[in-house]
């Protein structure tokens, strides 16, 4: 797929007020500072599009993006909630499975993993939780340049192995650097497809 044009549409705490539902939406989520803005930035060729905080937790609203006048991109708010209030968390954790679980027009949620450290429980339950309503998701390893490559594949097999006590197949894993580019076709690609057999 070929990105022509991407920019920012809304951000969003009210579930009632997103986008018509009228076009295929792909949703990016993962632990606080986990790279989510480098990778978004990074998938639509637009070093400024989301933006990149080196304090975890900037993302407090669900923020629409239009990419080719054809498909929204969604930035969500990071689950890991870094340094904000219990009332803070509780309201974000109410908007996000309000938005996860009701989005009609939400095709696939790419759940961001460290590719640095061991599988954490909290990527593991959130997870947990997509698979038990049946929402469709892909891991997405960030981070992959920081990195051997020797290590890099032994973190997987660490967490290929952890998802297995739980699940009879493994998801959709991509491996991905937001500077090296490394994983931006492979996202893409999976992408286009969806497109082709979204129905409005």
């Amino acid at each position: 797929m070929i990105i022509k044009t991407a920019s920012f549409l809304q951000s969003n705490t009210d579930i009632k007020k997103l986008p018509k539902t009228d076009k295929p939406e792909y949703a990016f989520i993962g632990r606080s500072n986990v790279g989510k803005s480098s990778l978004i930035n990074m998938l639509t060729g637009n070093n400024k599009l989301a933006k990149v905080s080196a304090t975890p937790g900037k993302t407090i609203t669900i923020n629409h993006f239009i990419i080719n006048d054809e498909w929204y991109l969604v930035d969500l708010p990071g689950y890991g909630f870094a340094k904000r209030s219990q009332k803070d968390r509780e309201m974000w954790k109410k908007m996000l499975d309000a938005y996860i679980l009701g989005r009609q027009n939400l095709v696939m949620t790419f759940v961001l993993v460290d590719s640095r450290i061991k599988p954490q429980k909290i990527d593991l339950d959130f997870i947990a939780g997509l698979g038990e309503n049946q929402v469709p998701f892909a891991i997405v390893f960030t981070k992959a340049d920081k990195l051997g490559s020797g290590q890099l594949s032994a973190n997987i097999e660490v967490y290929k192995k952890e998802l297995l006590k739980e699940w009879e197949e493994l998801p959709t894993m991509i491996v991905t650097s937001s500077e090296k580019k490394t994983g931006r076709d492979e996202i893409l690609n999976l992408i286009e497809g969806y497109n082709k057999d979204f129905v409005k």
